[in-house]
């Protein structure tokens, strides 16, 4: 998603006058979907959608149930569990990435969402880096440097390399401890050397 594009949040929950409400209260800052069930949330979901904020406790399809579905379909969506029902150890399993507590804020539910749009920002682009810095440090062990220095595209790969490195700082800027345990969970155990270098 770049700077320029506004995020799109799906909310799904049963009581459709709290969907709705959350829905008018983030209106103004995103694009917003709403679904009044767990398989209308279902249907709604694809590619675009950047967060979902998903009930827990729904009658026809539960909050688990659709979270799973979306874990299977391999969305990119970020999701938070917006719910009545108090957090107990069976979260523990359960794909997430945040757990919010109803009654929920205006303010918090946009601190939530800006959390996860930052965690998925971050992501994104250090996986890109990775990936670079990669293909750099196999080019810079294998090339001669004068090679390496009159090679457009490796000059190339080192502009977009430190692009990388600025906007991951810039994010990074943003982030508070939640941010960086989200972060850490989504990198799959990949190494964080190459930003130390």
């Amino acid at each position: 998603m770049s700077p320029s594009e506004r995020a799109t949040v799906l909310v799904v929950d049963d009581e459709p006058d709290v969907a709705d409400a959350y829905a008018a209260q983030l209106r103004g800052e995103y694009e917003v979907l709403t679904a009044h069930s767990g398989e209308a949330g279902l249907a709604k979901l694809d590619p675009d959608v950047d967060v979902v904020l998903l009930d827990r406790r729904m009658p026809d399809v539960r909050g688990a149930d659709v979270l799973d579905e979306i874990r299977d379909r391999d969305l990119e969506a970020r999701v938070a569990m917006v719910t009545a029902v108090d957090p107990d150890f069976e979260i523990i399993d359960m794909p997430f990435d945040d757990y919010v507590v109803k009654p929920v804020s205006r303010s918090e539910l946009i601190d939530t969402i800006e959390r996860l749009l930052n965690c998925a920002a971050y992501e994104e682009r250090f996986r890109e880096f990775y990936a670079l810095a990669s293909k750099h440090a196999a080019l810079s062990a294998n090339k001669p440097t004068a090679e390496l220095r009159s090679s457009e595209e490796f000059q190339d790969l080192e502009e977009r390399l430190e692009q990388l490195r600025t906007e991951l700082d810039d994010i990074a800027e943003r982030f508070d401890g939640e941010d960086y345990a989200a972060v850490l969970r989504e990198v799959d155990g990949r190494a964080l050397s190459p930003l130390d270098e």
